[in-house]
């Protein structure tokens, strides 16, 4: 009985190393890879992201026009607050993972943005742009694919810059789908079960 719960405990510490060996592996091969035609532009767009200012930008100009665009604006900003929130005050804090390291001798300083003092896991850049794009497409599905493809680049963006690990965009990734899918629901309700007040909150705007 000892030995195979031994072994039932070594399964899983064998498969996080060796998950953790493939994301460094991972993240390596992308800090030794020469993309020159690249670097500028994805170190432009991880700066560009922080903070969302990307997200609020197209969320604002969303909110210009009444109905399902202004309605998919305000999903997508809701979105946003509860993927960062989760991500920075709940998973940088429990999981405390350290940032990648980034050797002074790199062969491609000019692709680096400056390394954040928080925890590496998970990125909040990434849940925060899929967040959006996740809850916004439904809503207004017209600038659904555009935003899908602006949230994966935004993640990759991470990894190449050098402040993020595969896997830390992976769980950012799911942690924002779950932060979209959080906010999708409870308008949904709210719309449906909320009578009136559900539709003053979440219908095109009268004013």
């Amino acid at each position: 009985m000892i030995d195979r719960r031994t072994r039932q405990q070594r399964v899983p510490q064998g498969l996080l190393r060796d998950l953790a060996s493939l994301d460094q592996a991972l993240y390596e091969a992308v800090t030794v890879t020469s993309t020159p035609a690249l670097d500028s532009a994805l170190r432009r767009l991880s700066a560009a992201a922080d903070h969302s200012k990307i997200s609020f930008l197209i969320a604002a100009t969303l909110a210009l026009r009444p109905g399902r665009s202004r309605r998919a604006a305000v999903l997508g900003v809701a979105a946003v607050a509860v993927a960062s929130t989760t991500a920075n005050l709940l998973g940088k804090r429990l999981v405390r993972r350290p940032r990648p390291h980034r050797a002074e001798d790199s062969p491609f300083p000019g692709r680096h943005v400056p390394m954040p003092a928080s925890a590496s896991f998970p990125s909040g850049h990434t849940a925060s742009a899929v967040a959006f794009a996740a809850a916004v497409g439904p809503a207004f599905p017209a600038v659904a694919v555009p935003l899908g493809l602006l949230a994966c680049a935004v993640g990759y963006s991470r990894v190449h810059t050098g402040v993020h690990y595969p896997g830390d965009v992976v769980a950012g990734a799911v942690l924002g789908t779950g932060a979209a899918a959080a906010v999708l629901a409870a308008a949904h309700w709210d719309g449906a079960g909320g009578g009136s007040v559900g539709r003053r909150t979440w219908g095109p705007s009268t004013g």
